[in-house]
């Protein structure tokens, strides 16, 4: 496909500014293709397309109800479709490899990563991100021989386990919810969680040698919910670089410090603060402690938090939380901005901020309102 979007701001590298954005053959151009379609854009904004590094919004489209969980292919398709309503060109499906069971067990990571191995996408660049829950010692191996097998190329690092309550001998808030999703007896799911918390000592060394095996591969790794400066700089001496949805400002503040990636949650800065009283994602990208916005349950949210922090950063700075920088964390040296030689991945906004056409690989694979007209009324 050859075609120029026209008569729009475009936030180009250097900033925002009048221009005009040339596709050929799935790459932005310097110059217009040859018999290029002009699809005509006034009042709208071109920007490069969302790279959500973190969600997992598709486990909804995954298991309507649960056991629901016939077609996979089907569950990815429907993800397809909200990711690129949405603007995101590039997403990383956050699957459990977790003792939790049902949609979070070994045995369904498998099965997603083989129908995403055989989907045929429409455009939009959907990869799989592990993540592992650090008790699961028996797992070790036949995780790491996954992830081999599919080429996860991220993998990032859980600890889930109730310990507190664990320790002092209660039982752990949503045993039976928990229970009930797994398939499990309340008693069983209870035994099973004391066992896993009971090695915590084992798990450490363990845990080393898993992380050097899947760096040795080329597979990036991250933590979750970083809690202190100490918990970052161990994570750190495992070779575990990307501090993802850090809870207090001192661990994102040694995550920048130890030159580290910091992925927090959109939703965090869409509605104002923590749902679990965690540090605000807004105060921290406010600070400089975040490079990646990511949608963790919430498609909508990166554009949204992106445009929320603009008043205060800049739309060029704000909108590299949604693109260059998650871009860069992840390794995606083709794409994240509009600039001549990348991946043609670009959303379109309206004069209302909203997407009115998405482009992945130089393929529309959302168009709304305007956007739709103007690919009806585009002429060579």
């Amino acid at each position: 496909m050859r075609y120029s979007l026209i008569d729009a701001t475009v936030l180009a590298p250097t900033g925002p500014g009048p221009g005009a954005v040339h596709v050929s053959a799935g790459l932005i151009c310097a110059q217009p293709a040859a018999q290029a379609a002009r699809i005509s854009l006034p009042g709208c904004t071109v920007l490069p397309g969302i790279i959500d590094a973190h969600g997992d919004g598709f486990e909804r489209h995954m298991a309507p109800r649960r056991g629901a969980m016939r077609d996979l292919a089907q569950g990815l398709s429907a993800t397809e479709a909200e990711l690129a309503a949405n603007g995101i060109t590039t997403a990383m499906l956050a699957q459990f490899w977790s003792w939790e069971g049902g949609m979070r067990a070994p045995e369904f990571a498998q099965r997603l990563l083989g129908a995403h191995k055989t989907y045929a996408s429409r455009g939009t660049d959907m990869r799989v991100q592990l993540r592992f829950e650090t008790h699961l010692l028996d797992d070790y191996t036949a995780f790491a021989q996954c992830v081999q097998d599919y080429g996860v190329g991220q993998v990032v690092f859980n600890d889930h386990l109730p310990h507190a309550a664990l320790a002092a001998g209660k039982r752990p808030p949503r045993l039976m919810g928990q229970a009930l999703k797994s398939g499990r007896s309340p008693e069983a799911h209870l035994a099973l969680l004391q066992a896993l918390s009971a090695q915590s000592a084992r798990v450490p060394a363990q845990l080393a040698q898993l992380a050097a095996r899947l760096a040795a591969g080329g597979v990036i790794l991250g933590s979750h919910d970083d809690a202190s400066p100490q918990t970052r700089a161990q994570w750190r001496a495992m070779g575990v670089g990307l501090c993802e949805f850090p809870k207090t400002h001192a661990a994102a503040q040694a995550a920048r410090h130890g030159g580290d990636g910091i992925v927090l949650g959109a939703p965090n800065v869409v509605r104002g603060g923590s749902h679990s009283g965690n540090v605000s994602a807004q105060d921290l990208a406010e600070a400089g402690l975040c490079d990646a916005l990511a949608s963790d349950y919430h498609y909508p949210a990166p554009r949204q938090a992106a445009l929320q922090l603009a008043p205060q950063l800049g739309l060029a700075a704000a909108w590299a939380l949604v693109s260059t920088g998650p871009a860069r964390l992840l390794g995606l040296h083709d794409r994240g901005q509009i600039a001549p030689g990348l991946r043609a991945d670009l959303v379109v906004l309206d004069a209302r901020g909203d997407v009115c056409l998405t482009v992945a690989g130089g393929l529309p694979t959302y168009a709304t309102g305007q956007g739709a007209a103007a690919l009806l009324a585009a002429r060579g």
